[in-house]
């Protein structure tokens, strides 16, 4: 059995309500759920939240298994991994075995059925893996980076600044879109950033986090000008 979890907390301090807010036309949420239904790969789609507006707005677009998480897990630091084994538990209580969950963001509007389905199969060709989850490759070699140092600035590493970008190793970063697992992983907190970890790597104009009302405005033009033109 394979199911989507959804982490989706009421409280957002940077961007009020962001889970649900409207973003181009429907709840942010919204989008999340309609690739995980469009993957066709889900027994289920499970939505953990601590509010019923959520819960409301998330069953309305096709969440399938709604779990009213307890206040311990529903701070400010509560991370995602404790979420996901609390949904797990839940859910294998009531309903049987788990083989593989995939934890998908709810502020993930570029997200996209082709690489949900992808990292499923790949994780089940390879035995030996625990998690497969989305990257993107960093737009400027993070080996030149610099940062500020009083009035002017420094690299962070001197003896790179004069190489050639060709020359460095490309470098990728979490895209933040989904995280899938074999069950066993997530509840016997396997690390997710390891050798035992696939990356399925997405194209970077797929990948926007939505953290600020600037990263919001970005998102929101970035989706106009690559996803309602396709």
């Amino acid at each position: 059995m394979n199911i989507a979890i959804i982490p989706a907390r009421g409280g957002s301090k940077r961007i009020k309500g962001k889970n649900i807010r409207n973003f181009a036309g429907k709840p942010l949420i919204a989008y999340s759920i309609e690739a995980a239904l469009k993957a066709t790969v889900f027994d289920d789609i499970v939505v953990s939240t601590d509010s019923e507006e959520i819960a409301a707005i998330a069953e309305k677009y096709g969440a399938s298994y709604v779990i009213r998480r307890p206040a311990s897990l529903a701070d400010d630091f509560t991370g995602t991994a404790p979420v996901v084994c609390h949904a797990i538990d839940t859910y294998q209580d009531d309903k049987g075995q788990v083989d593989n969950v995939c934890c998908i963001y709810a502020t993930a509007p570029f997200l996209s059925a082709t690489y949900l389905k992808e990292g499923l199969s790949r994780l089940n060709d390879n035995s030996d893996m625990h998690f497969a989850f989305s990257v993107t490759t960093f737009p400027f070699p993070i080996q030149r980076a610099i940062r500020l140092h009083g009035k002017g600035v420094l690299p962070f590493d001197a003896s790179k600044m004069a190489t050639r970008s060709q020359d460095l190793t490309e470098s990728f970063h979490d895209a933040g879109q989904f995280y899938w697992g074999k069950a066993s992983a997530w509840l016997t907190d396997k690390p997710m950033f390891a050798p035992t970890s696939i990356p399925v790597i997405l194209p970077r104009h797929l990948v926007q986090d939505i953290d600020t009302p600037e990263d919001w405005e970005r998102a929101e033009l970035m989706y106009r000008a690559y996803i309602k033109t396709e």
